[in-house]
């Protein structure tokens, strides 16, 4: 994978000049636990008061998310305790949030829906499908929720890709458990939890979510501006998306995930949206980055830094890491 060749040096490079150590952080996993919930802060703060209290793990973002009732953290840290700080998140949440009261634009089908694990220093890919395998299994085992397995950690092919687990979210995977084999889990029960739903586990590479909204209501435009970007009906290579309605019907937003930004940074990325709005009637009102996002993503064609609007410099994931890195921990959830 390109980007993993040449974007996770440069960031272990940028760790190793934000700290005293020429050597740097020997080990470094990012996780980017995503959870069913984007409306309740007290329930946001909670998860990440999670992460906060288990040494290790740094804390770097949050993004909350009302019209796809959805948020998503950024934390770091050693292999070690970065796999604690998730199950101990994915307990929380199975406490806090409950499925059957959740809705949202965003597909789902866990309280804690998603959690990937990311190499950026020091370890694999393969590394961290083997993370996610141990953390899958202490959360089925330990929790009785079940676990699927994805991306490079998937165990079968059809599970590989996440759209595909997650098809038909909570209410279509609790059918599909219930009734077909084929469809039991990873780890844990084979029925899916009645409130918690079934949680993703898995490892990936970087990887950037990107929203735009358009100037219209019509979420069909949004939804024809997805299909004409995304790899898998002949777009932009690594582009996954989707388009919704949002602001309760008012605006239309194309959701994408950006999983090659060296084949499709940003800016590339919206100058095609931005095409193909126009090709129905529309424009591009702005856009937003879900987390952090890697220096990489946001070169354009002559190799430079694009400004892009909506995009803060604090959203670097680079800059974020090297900030939080020179703070004492009692100042890291800013």
């Amino acid at each position: 994978n390109r980007q993993t060749r040449s974007t996770v040096p440069a960031m272990a490079q940028a760790l190793r000049s934000s700290t005293a150590s020429d050597a740097g952080p020997a080990r470094l996993v990012e996780c980017v636990p995503n959870f069913s919930e984007g409306r309740r802060r007290e329930v946001v703060d909670a998860l990440v008061k999670v992460v906060a209290s288990t040494p290790g793990a740094l804390f770097l973002d949050r993004h909350m998310d009302a019209d796809h009732n959805r948020c998503v953290l950024t934390f770091v840290g050693e292999p070690t305790p970065v796999a604690e700080a998730a199950f101990r998140l994915v307990a929380c949440a199975s406490e806090l949030i409950d499925l059957n009261q959740h809705q949202g634009e965003h597909p789902r089908m866990g309280a804690a829906d998603v959690v990937p694990l990311v190499p950026l220093a020091g370890v694999t890919l393969e590394d961290c499908a083997e993370m996610a395998r141990h953390l899958g299994q202490r959360v089925g085992d330990e929790l009785g929720i079940p676990v699927f397995l994805y991306e490079a950690a998937a165990s079968l092919p059809e599970r590989a890709r996440l759209a595909d687990v997650r098809r038909g979210g909570f209410e279509g995977l609790r059918e599909r458990m219930g009734s077909d084999k084929a469809w039991h889990p990873d780890f844990g029960p084979t029925r899916i939890h009645p409130s918690a739903g079934a949680t993703a586990l898995g490892a990936r590479p970087l990887l950037v979510a990107f929203n735009v909204d358009l100037d219209t209501s019509d979420v069909r435009v949004a939804r024809a501006v997805a299909k004409a970007v995304r790899e898998r009906d002949g777009g932009l290579k690594g582009v996954r998306a989707l388009g919704f309605a949002i602001d309760s019907g008012k605006r239309a937003q194309v959701s994408m995930n950006l999983v090659d930004v060296e084949a499709a940074p940003i800016p590339l990325v919206l100058g095609r949206v931005r095409e193909e709005a126009a090709r129905h009637s529309t424009r591009v009102l702005g856009c937003e980055i879900v987390g952090l996002v890697p220096e990489a993503a946001l070169r354009d064609a002559t190799g430079r830094t694009a400004e892009i609007e909506g995009v803060r410099p604090d959203q670097v994931l680079e800059h974020r890491l090297s900030q939080a890195l020179a703070l004492p921990s009692s100042e890291q959830l800013g």
